[in-house]
């Protein structure tokens, strides 16, 4: 193919829409802010799947801010100080979704009640410092796994909600190679098999 034939082509089909365009489209639906008609997902399910992970969020907050509250033994002073650390991050991670949802057009929802049931992970308090780390990373395993698949569902369709996540993920997954090397420590063998 000749380089007037490929030129030919690109200008058949441009890959970038004219500045016209772009001003036109702007200005059209002024009421849906951040969703412009090249959005291709579907905005109210992404909306209610973002409800879910902001209350997986809320609960991983609770949670870990229990633990880092209520976490007592020998040792205990540097894993309190890992789950305050991990209640800020998860903190973070609960506010960048409740943005992302209103940045769609919609409320997020931090109503306590029914809190238990939109969220992926589960408020489990433990009865010592090694269950709080059980919990924790049992807790991030799930996060883990719900995540890559939310990010692979949103793909191409919702762009900023797959790069925030994947984001959330790879925090996640420090989270939990936190806890799994805390366990450990703790308990002297290792929950999962050698990578």
């Amino acid at each position: 193919m000749s380089k007037s034939a490929a030129a030919g082509d690109k200008t058949a089909q441009p890959f970038l829409t004219d500045v016209k365009t772009l001003r036109e489209r702007a200005r059209k639906h002024l009421a849906d802010g951040a969703v412009t008609s090249t959005y291709v997902g579907d905005v109210k399910r992404t909306i209610d799947i973002l409800q879910s992970v902001l209350a997986t969020e809320i609960v991983c907050v609770l949670r870990y801010t229990m633990h880092s509250i209520a976490a007592s033994g020998i040792s205990s002073d540097s894993v309190r100080e890992e789950f305050a650390e991990h209640a800020e991050e998860e903190r973070e991670h609960m506010t960048a979704v409740a943005e992302r949802i209103n940045q769609l057009g919609g409320k997020p929802n931090f109503n306590p009640e029914g809190l238990a049931s939109r969220s992926a992970s589960q408020y489990a308090e433990g009865e010592n410092l090694v269950d709080m780390i059980k919990e924790n990373l049992i807790a991030e395993r799930i996060a883990v796994d719900h995540y890559r698949e939310l990010i692979r569902f949103f793909g191409d369709d919702d762009i900023t909600t797959r790069v925030m996540l994947e984001g959330i993920l790879v925090t996640e997954e420090e989270h939990a190679d936190d806890m799994h090397d805390l366990l450990i420590a703790h308990e002297g063998t290792p929950m999962l098999p050698d990578k």
